[in-house]
C-alpha cells in the first residue's frame, strides 16, 4: 500500500466509500420502501374494519350480521390472502375467503375503537398483517363488545419490496458509475498542483530553475516556501563549499611550491635521487588536489547549471586557442557542430572538458581534427575526432584512470580522468570508436541513469557538507 500514489490511495478510499454509501443507501431505500408498503397495507386494513363495522346488523335471533362487506373480489376467494372475521361472542361471521378456518390472534387488551396490528400465520402457513379493533354494541339493556378483524397477506408486500430492490439496484449502479467518474476528475484537478510541483522540480534537477513557483494553491504553498528556503540554503552551503575549496586550493601552493625549492636545493647538494622522490611527492600531491578541486567545483556547478553553454563557439574558442601552438599549427581543424546545440554544462566546464579533449586529439592527430554534433531525438552527441594512430581495444579504462597515459608525452598525467569526472558529475558518458578520418573517436552523450544518480549524489555531499 505505501506504494501506491497518492491518486490511486485516495480513488481507492473514494470507491469503498461509494461502494458503502449505494449498499447503505439501497438498504435504506428498500427498508422505507416496505415500511411505505406496510403503512399503505395497515391503512388500507383499517378502511376495510370501517366498512364491515358500518355494516353490522342484527337479524331477528339475535345474531350478528354483515349486510355490507368490503368490496374488494379478494375477499369472494378462497385462499386469497384477504380475509374478514367478526366475533360476537360465541357468533362467528367469516369472509368467503376465509372457509373454514379462522384466525388465531394473540390475546391483548384492547381499547374501544382502537385498532391492533398483529402478524400471525393464517392459512396455508402465509404470514399475515391482521387489523383488529373492539367495538361496543347496545342490545336492550346489555351493553356487549364485538372484535373485528382483517387480514392480508403479507407475500404481496414482499414481493413489491423485492421488485422495487431490483429495479433500484440498475439506478444505484449507474449513479455509482457515474460519482466513480466525478471522483476521479476531482482527483485530476485536485492534485493538478502536485504535478506541476513534480514538474517544477524536475526542471530544478534538470538545471532549467533555481526556484519554484511560489503562486500555488494555498494548501501546498507552505511546501513550496520550505522547499525554496532548503534550496536557497544549498546553493548557500555549495558557495561556502565552493571558497573553502578555493582557499584550500591557494593554501596548498605555497607548501607545494616550497617543497619544490627544497626539492631544488637537495639536487644542488648533491642528492638528486633524494630530489627526484620530492618532485615525484609533490607532482602527485598537485595532481591530487588539482583533480579534487576539480570534481568538487563541477559538482557544485553540475546542481546549479542552468539552460547551457554553446558548443559551436566553446568549439571556436578553443581551436583558436590550439591553433596558436606548435602543435596545433599544423593541424587542420573543422568545426562541424550545431549552432543551436546548446550543451548543459557550465560554460567553465565545458572548456575544460572539450579543451582536454581537442588537445588530446591535436597531440595525436596527424594533419586533421574534426568537432561535431550529431542529433540523436530529443538530445544530441558531441563528437572528437582525429586522423592519428587511435586506441586499442580493451584500453578504454586506462586512458579514464587518474595519471593513465598510452603516450609519455608532456602530459601531467591526469589523461582523460578530468573529463570523465565531468561527465559523471552531469550525467553523461564518453565512448570510443574508431573515426572515419581513422583515428581515435571521442563521443560524448547523455546517460539518463547516470545523469539521476549524479544529481542525487551532489545532494547527499551537500548535504553533508
Amino acid at each position: 500500500m505505501k506504494s501506491l500514489s497518492l491518486r490511486l490511495r485516495l480513488a481507492l478510499a473514494g470507491f469503498v466509500a461509494l461502494i458503502l454509501a449505494l449498499a447503505i443507501a439501497g438498504i435504506g431505500l428498500t427498508f422505507l420502501f416496505e415500511r411505505h408498503v406496510y403503512r399503505t397495507v395497515s391503512d388500507e386494513l383499517d378502511g376495510y374494519v370501517g366498512q364491515i363495522i358500518g355494516g353490522l346488523s342484527f337479524d331477528s335471533a339475535g345474531d350478528i350480521q354483515v349486510k355490507r362487506e368490503p368490496n374488494d373480489p379478494g375477499f369472494e376467494t378462497p385462499s386469497s390472502g384477504l380475509y374478514w372475521e367478526v366475533v360476537f361472542g360465541s357468533h362467528i361471521r367469516r369472509s368467503r375467503s376465509l372457509g373454514t378456518s379462522s384466525l388465531v390472534l394473540p390475546t391483548d387488551e384492547l381499547s374501544e375503537g382502537q385498532t391492533h396490528y398483529h402478524q400471525i400465520i393464517g392459512p396455508d402457513s402465509k404470514l399475515l398483517l391482521v387489523a383488529e379493533r373492539r367495538i361496543e354494541v347496545s342490545r336492550s339493556t346489555n351493553v356487549e363488545f364485538a372484535r373485528v378483524i382483517v387480514a392480508s397477506d403479507l407475500t404481496r408486500m414482499r414481493q413489491a419490496r423485492d421488485s422495487f430492490a431490483r429495479e433500484l439496484a440498475p439506478s444505484l449502479a449507474i449513479l455509482g458509475i457515474v460519482l466513480t467518474l466525478a471522483t476521479w476528475a476531482q482527483l485530476t484537478i485536485g492534485l493538478r498542483p502536485l504535478a506541476q510541483l513534480r514538474r517544477e522540480l524536475a526542471g530544478i534537477s534538470g538545471g532549467g530553475a533555481r526556484r519554484m513557483n511560489e503562486q500555488t494553491p494555498l494548501e501546498v504553498r507552505g511546501l513550496v516556501k520550505e522547499l525554496n528556503l532548503l534550496l536557497a540554503a544549498q546553493e548557500a552551503e555549495i558557495t561556502r563549499a565552493r571558497g573553502r575549496a578555493a582557499d584550500l586550493a591557494h593554501g596548498l601552493k605555497t607548501p607545494l611550491a616550497a617543497l619544490a625549492g627544497d626539492a631544488r636545493l637537495v639536487r644542488e647538494a648533491g642528492r638528486p635521487d633524494i630530489a627526484d622522490s620530492m618532485d615525484r611527492i609533490g607532482e602527485t600531491m598537485r595532481r591530487h588536489v588539482e583533480r579534487e578541486l576539480t570534481r568538487a567545483r563541477v559538482r557544485a556547478a553540475a546542481l546549479q547549471s542552468q539552460g547551457g553553454a554553446p558548443v559551436r563557439e566553446t568549439v571556436d574558442a578553443l581551436v583558436r586557442t590550439l591553433a596558436r601552438t606548435e602543435r596545433g599549427a599544423e593541424i587542420a581543424y573543422q568545426n562541424r557542430t550545431s549552432p543551436e546545440a546548446l550543451a548543459p554544462f557550465d560554460r567553465a566546464d565545458l572548456l575544460e572538458l572539450l579543451g582536454n579533449l581537442l588537445d588530446n586529439a591535436t597531440r595525436h592527430a596527424r594533419a586533421r581534427v574534426r568537432a561535431s554534433t550529431v542529433d540523436q531525438g530529443m538530445d544530441f552527441v558531441i563528437r572528437i575526432e582525429d586522423d592519428g594512430p587511435g586506441i586499442d581495444a580493451g584500453v578504454e579504462d586506462v586512458v579514464r584512470q587518474r595519471g593513465g597515459r598510452l603516450d609519455n608525452g608532456g602530459s601531467a598525467g591526469l589523461g582523460l580522468s578530468i573529463v570523465q569526472d565531468i561527465l559523471d558529475a552531469y550525467g553523461w558518458r564518453m565512448d570510443f570508436a574508431r573515426s572515419a578520418l581513422g583515428g581515435l573517436q571521442v563521443s560524448l552523450s547523455r546517460d539518463s541513469e547516470a545523469a539521476a544518480n549524479a544529481r542525487a549524489e551532489v545532494r547527499a555531499r551537500s548535504d553533508l557538507t
